[in-house]
């Protein structure tokens, strides 16, 4: 069939899928009269909401599959920040959910007074062994030395960092390279979050603020966790310790493989 052509779908002597009988015409027809006979008693409700679905449908189509913004970071010391924020975006989890998931994030910047440029990435791969999927909370930068703090999202990435508690895993970016430091070895002057998450999709910026930013942090409901670093183990962990790798049973949020 001729490419150009393939959508009319052509039936008849010429047709390459043959001549079709007069039984088989009659047949199809029927069915067709049936169809707009049922199709003529749908009430206009449920034709409006085929048409909403549809609507919504093509909408999600059109939603970009990344994110990119910049951001002011206020750090501990009264300066600011610029850095850029960066996250590659997928499918959607669920029929119903209103944005793709994230499939890596990346944080680039240049620390105060040098002209070099860091980044930062972490990938969200359930189905990798290794561990990943990290939401970044804090960035700072103390005697020249960057400070990284994330959390794991989602409870199988919690799993994989091996279920800390305070629920951090911290790095610093020493010889050209982040290393994973324990809590005692992160700064005790880095105490509140400085970096946002991902927007929606509808209200993506293409810049933040530090103030701007301090009030998107804020929004919704926001775990302690995630406001301000925790020095003392919580009581209660968040996520049941899974022997395999399950699905998570809480959404996971957008988040890092490092270098």
């Amino acid at each position: 069939m001729n490419r150009k052509n393939r959508g009319l779908s052509p039936v008849g002597p010429s047709s390459p899928v043959g001549p079709m009988k007069t039984g088989t015409t009659m047949k199809y027809w029927a069915i067709a009269i049936s169809l707009m006979i049922l199709g003529g008693g749908m009430s206009a409700n449920s034709m409006g909401g085929v048409g909403d679905f549809a609507k919504a449908m093509g909408e999600r189509a059109l939603v970009p599959r990344h994110a990119n913004w910049k951001e002011e970071v206020l750090l501990h010391d009264g300066r600011i920040m610029v850095v850029e924020r960066s996250f590659k975006l997928g499918g959607y989890p669920a029929l119903e959910a209103q944005e793709r998931s994230p499939l890596d994030q990346t944080i680039t910047f240049s620390p105060p007074g040098k002209n070099k440029k860091i980044s930062w990435v972490t990938e969200y791969r359930d189905d990798k062994p290794e561990p990943n999927s990290l939401g970044a909370l804090l960035l700072d930068v103390v005697d020249g030395v960057p400070y990284l703090a994330t959390s794991p999202a989602g409870c199988i990435a919690y799993n994989k960092w091996g279920r800390p508690n305070p629920p951090y895993v911290f790095f610093k970016y020493v010889n050209d390279k982040w290393q994973q430091i324990p809590l005692k070895e992160f700064p005790r002057e880095l105490a509140e979050a400085n970096l946002m998450g991902i927007p929606a999709s509808k209200l993506l910026k293409p810049y933040y603020n530090a103030e701007a930013s301090r009030t998107e942090r804020n929004s919704g409901n926001v775990s302690a966790y995630a406001k301000t670093i925790l020095r003392e183990a919580v009581k209660i962990e968040r996520c049941p310790q899974y022997s395999s790798s399950p699905k998570a049973p809480i959404p996971v949020v957008p988040s890092t493989s490092t270098k």
